[in-house]
């Protein structure tokens, strides 16, 4: 059977009311572009929709390629998966015939395949922005280890475990998902539709390793490897690739040559590490663990003390930039990759925050003349005070919704577009303030000539008017009792009303008092 594109059915799927047989009761939720919100992988694109009438939201999977059996696969895997009631594992439902494309195939209605949706990111994208964090690392590793066990008291398997494969929900638990390679004790004497993924399964397994145990390799290994990252980050940037942890298929077939099985060995004094070194040299020896205990698996839960204001600092010290570690781009991180401390001066056209940072500290990015853009990932928590002071080549700032705090004014004396993701703040009429409007932060209206401020403003921030030459008469109310430093300075204000102001709230308003 041939399939329809993915841009075939991101088009069936825009009229979905339309396209849709049983399930014309969801909408497809629309991305920052206005098409149906999606993620592609080797065989398949799911579409997140969203029943109106409850609020719940479900993953819609697309076929783009056959596969044999697949249709009583997913009836058996239903079957099998209904009797479950874990956070683990979300219900599937398998569907012929339910969405009408128009394309190219001989066919016009394709089967869909309907689960919940889970939120989060792959275990994939968060290994990646969280890795230098301990604390995080730890906590995965446990978590990942419970799973684990877990499975392994099942009487099925999933077929292709991987990082990639895993969503890590925004409390930090983890769900299995996509299940085309799923074992379940009906398809017992059969074959396997995949041999799991080269870099996380078992270098020998086959199309005849189809039983309850075909995870087991997979399992030790990633777990070996969330385990070995937590005690010592380094060993990913050494050994690791950006779709795969530690081990590569060569690692698993020369094992006595392997560099990181070597490096590991560093790590032996952790009993913890012990144990899961042994199941992982068991499973590659063996391709199961049927004779361990699932118990093994969970090791100590980490004791991790909560650090409650340390993310939200944007100050640089002196301690962190002489640890800091240096990017390619001369870019200064802390010790753990948290915090950016400072850019150089040079920093030329686009410029991307490496994932996982947290903090943009004060003036990281002050007077990079050159820097033409910046991309801020969603793992940046706090922005400092003049972040991106005097970057005149900078046309655009998007703050993402992870941002919570905003130190000063991270957008002084700079003069680009600003959008604003986050929810945590208000940005409209081209003016950013803090969620209940009680503070403006950067006034960003270039062409307004005249503004009253709203009775709900009782502060305004350093420099939050500066430069807006435009501007000659302001209304500020009663409820404002605070006016930072050089907050009026390139305003055209007549003297009248300068003098007014300067009555009310001090010289400083108009220059610095150094």
């Amino acid at each position: 059977m041939q399939y329809p594109l993915i841009s075939e059915y991101v088009k069936a799927i825009q009229d979905a009311s339309d396209n849709l047989d049983k399930l014309a009761h969801l909408t497809p939720v629309q991305d920052d572009h206005g098409e149906p919100y999606r993620s592609s992988g080797a065989f398949a694109v799911v579409f997140k929709m969203l029943d109106k009438s409850t609020g719940k939201y479900y993953a819609l999977k697309c076929f783009t390629e056959e596969q044999e059996g697949r249709a009583d696969a997913y009836r058996q895997i239903a079957d099998e998966l209904d009797l479950l009631d874990s956070p683990y594992i979300t219900s599937v439902k398998y569907m012929e015939k339910e969405l009408f494309v128009d394309s190219q195939c001989e066919e016009d209605e394709f089967p869909v395949l309907l689960m919940d949706w889970v939120d989060g990111e792959t275990m994939e994208a968060y290994i990646a922005a969280n890795y230098r964090n301990k604390s995080a690392m730890l906590m995965l590793s446990y978590r990942f280890g419970k799973m684990a066990a877990w499975l392994r008291t099942q009487s099925f398997s999933h077929g292709d475990i991987k990082p990639d494969n895993i969503i890590v929900r925004p409390d930090g638990s983890l769900a299995l998902v996509d299940y085309d390679g799923m074992f379940v004790p009906a398809m017992k004497g059969c074959k396997s539709p995949t041999v799991g993924t080269k870099d996380f399964c078992h270098p020998l397994r086959t199309v005849d390793d189809f039983d309850e145990t075909i995870d087991d390799f997979s399992l030790a290994s990633i777990a070996l490897s969330l385990k070995a990252i937590s005690m010592n980050s380094t060993l990913l940037d050494t050994y690791g690739a950006s779709d795969r942890l530690l081990f590569s298929e060569n690692d698993y077939r020369n094992p006595s040559n392997s560099k990181v099985i070597s490096a590991l060995q560093e790590l032996m004094c952790d009993k913890d590490f012990c144990t899961l070194y042994s199941l992982f040299m068991l499973a590659l020896a063996r391709k199961e663990l049927s004779t361990c205990s699932f118990r093994l698996f969970i090791g100590e839960k980490p004791n991790i003390t909560p650090v409650m204001n340390e993310d939200l600092s944007t100050e640089t010290t002196k301690d962190e930039l002489k640890e800091a570690f240096v990017d390619e781009w001369g870019v200064k991180y802390s010790k753990d990759g948290r915090k950016l401390l400072e850019a150089p001066q040079e920093l030329d056209l686009t410029y991307s925050i490496r994932k996982g940072t947290k903090v943009v500290c004060d003036r990281a990015f002050c007077c990079c003349y050159t820097l033409s853009e910046i991309v801020i990932p969603s793992s940046v928590t706090s922005i400092g005070d003049r972040a991106f002071s005097s970057c005149v080549s900078l046309k655009y700032i998007s703050i993402p919704k992870s941002v919570i705090c905003l130190n000063g004014n991270p957008f002084a004396e700079w003069n680009g577009k600003l959008e604003c993701l986050s929810p945590n703040f208000v940005f409209e009429d081209d003016i950013l303030f803090n969620k209940d409007k009680s503070r403006i932060i950067s006034f960003r209206n270039q062409n307004i000539k005249s503004y009253v401020i709203p009775s709900s403003v009782t502060s305004i921030g350093d420099w939050a008017f500066k430069d807006c030459g435009s501007l000659s008469t302001i209304v500020i109310p009663s409820s404002v009792t605070s006016i930072g430093e050089w907050t009026f300075k390139g305003c055209n204000f007549p003297d009248n009303l300068k003098q007014e102001l300067i009555s009310r709230f001090g010289e400083k308003i108009f220059w610095a008092t150094f």
